[in-house]
């Protein structure tokens, strides 16, 4: 196995800390939901659900990164797309500082997961070979 480059390294952290992010939303929703401040029961419930499993198979992606599995740089690619899209939206509501935050984190993870170094230790036979 090759050696983890530290853009590797920085990408599953960056996924990581997208996935502890959600875990926070997921506690906190809950929490409001068992204090009897959701409005909607039908929509908090699934919702909390939904967020829990996304941050499970977030932390997943980021530790499939982290061990230099193929399979994972694209879930990271397209997580990282999906919150430069909320980073947008957040920004057409002025929501300016949670919209920079977000739209750094995205666009770091997805330079250092699609730069050669990681693209390197990801395929080491190059992605023309790759498995599966």
């Amino acid at each position: 196995m090759p050696r983890r480059p530290t853009t590797i390294t920085a990408a599953a952290a960056l996924e990581a800390l997208v996935g502890l992010v959600l875990l926070g939303e997921a506690c906190y929703i809950l929490v409001n939901t068992v204090l009897g401040r959701a409005t909607d029961l039908t929509f908090a419930i699934p919702l909390i659900v939904f967020a829990f499993a996304g941050a499970g198979v977030i932390g997943y992606v980021a530790w499939g990164l982290y061990t230099l599995h193929d399979w994972a740089r694209t879930p990271v690619v397209l997580t990282q797309i999906f919150a430069l899209v909320i980073a947008y939206y957040l920004l057409t509501s002025a929501q300016y500082a949670l919209s920079a935050g977000v739209a750094v984190v995205a666009a770091a993870a997805l330079v250092l997961v699609l730069l050669p170094p990681s693209t390197a230790a990801l395929y080491p036979d190059g992605p023309e070979n790759r498995r599966g």
